[in-house]
């Protein structure tokens, strides 16, 4: 079978320097399917199988790999044998603590934060849940923000809505239903002052990106910068009636992409932004947020 065709964005830009997030853990999810001609441009990433049934633990031990890297601040991540233990401890309490873990969107966060950095080569930003106030509030905000650098002069800024549900369009509608809400003028205008002050120094291009988070510049400069990104982590039924990835199994994955896009096509989104989807097929969502929950509780 050949290889899915590699968009241009999921190239490493040349010449931008990245410190400590040039070290990514090794990758596990495999793009099945992806299209970088359309806006929303698309992808499917998929966990794959073992023995006949979906690698559900492997994914949710993946996610725990991106843990300190998706809610630990770039100074935070200077990590040793001395202190990788307490690390971890840290970026596990900052997800959550709370025992109703069932509803907790945190690993469809996750799994889109990991996908963007290991196939788009984004580097965070602003971590999410650097400004929660308490370790267990569901923060009214982007699931995500990143940057991206198409080449060393230019940039974009990668603002990520994560829906984790067990129904595909239920998840869709209510991503469209959030970017909607997150382009009002006063969400945006919160959001600039919030995340500007949080963007690190020695982020590539710094004074151009903080630029737009200023009180000062307009919102259109700040949309015109922005890549609006819909991670859809929910149950498929190509992933429940396979075992293996075959060629059908895929041609079912891109079907069930086709159906998700075609829902953004409608909504007439695409004609105001730049969007992407990213689609992460699940065989259990329930099964998933139990397993990583029971690492992410044993780290704590």
């Amino acid at each position: 079978m050949a290889s899915p065709k590699v968009p241009y964005c999921f190239l490493v830009a040349a010449g931008v320097g990245m410190s400590i997030y040039d070290t990514k853990p090794d990758r596990m999810l495999t793009v099945l399917s992806s299209d970088s001609t359309l806006n929303p441009m698309t992808g499917v990433y998929c966990a794959g199988f073992e023995l006949e049934e979906w690698r559900c633990v492997p994914l949710s031990r993946h996610l725990v790999e991106w843990l300190p890297e998706y809610a630990l601040v770039e100074e935070e991540l200077q990590i040793h044998h001395g202190n990788i233990y307490v690390k971890l401890s840290q970026a596990a309490a900052r997800v959550y603590t709370s025992e109703k873990y069932e509803l907790r969107g945190e690993a469809g966060e996750i799994a889109l934060h990991a996908i963007c950095r290991d196939y788009f080569n984004t580097i965070p930003i602003s971590p999410r849940v650097f400004y929660k106030s308490a370790t267990n509030d569901v923060i009214k905000a982007f699931d995500m923000v990143h940057a991206r650098f198409p080449t060393s002069d230019t940039f974009e800024v990668w603002l990520g809505e994560s829906k984790l549900y067990a129904t595909p369009s239920r998840a869709i509608d209510d991503a469209l239903k959030s970017i909607n809400m997150h382009l009002e003028r006063g969400f945006l205008e919160k959001q600039k002052l919030l995340l500007g002050p949080q963007i690190p120094k020695s982020t590539p291009n710094y004074e151009k990106i903080s630029a737009i988070f200023k009180m000062q510049s307009s919102i259109d400069e700040f949309v015109d910068t922005a890549v609006f990104v819909v991670g859809i982590a929910t149950n498929s039924k190509a992933v429940g009636g396979a075992k293996k990835q075959t060629a059908e199994y895929i041609a079912s994955i891109t079907n069930e992409l086709a159906a998700l896009s075609k829902k953004i096509n409608v909504s007439k989104l695409a004609l105001k932004i730049r969007l992407v989807l990213l689609y992460i097929p699940l065989g259990s969502k329930s099964k998933l947020v139990f397993e990583f929950d029971k690492r992410l509780k044993g780290l704590q």
